[in-house]
């Protein structure tokens, strides 16, 4: 069974870091992509950084980069994402998903691909001001 658990949200002042886990079992780590996605109250789901299964490079949307770095621990089977210089508006639930490819070329640059098929439960990150 495809299983993707998060833990590591919680609450943290402005400024501060947290470290996210998104810990996978029924497949290899490296066999699929892992991306980091967000959604806050009222808002539409957005990315925040994912990884490849080949070489495990990085993708970040321009406004995830500098804050936030993903990473994979193969041994482990889990992909991490550090946040630091967390802000009040970093505030949403945080899951991790799994898919074929990271991103998809627009005819401006490139933007998250669609077909993220399997996802975790998600965890709450609340940045206090």
């Amino acid at each position: 069974e495809v299983q993707l658990v998060e833990s590591g949200g919680g609450l943290v002042h402005t400024g501060g870091s947290l470290r996210l886990v998104c810990a996978i079992s029924g497949f290899s780590v490296d066999a699929q992509v892992i991306g980091w996605f967000r959604q806050a109250p009222g808002k539409e789901r957005e990315g925040v950084s994912c990884v490849s299964r080949s070489d495990g490079s990085t993708y970040y949307p321009d406004s995830m980069k500098g804050r936030f770095t993903i990473s994979r621990d193969n041994t482990k089977n889990t992909v991490y994402l550090q946040m630091n210089s967390l802000k009040p508006e970093d505030t949403a639930v945080y899951s991790c998903a799994a898919g074929s490819s990271c991103t998809i070329r627009t005819v401006t640059g490139f933007r998250f691909a669609p077909d993220f098929g399997s996802w975790g439960q998600g965890t709450q990150v609340i940045v206090s001001s």
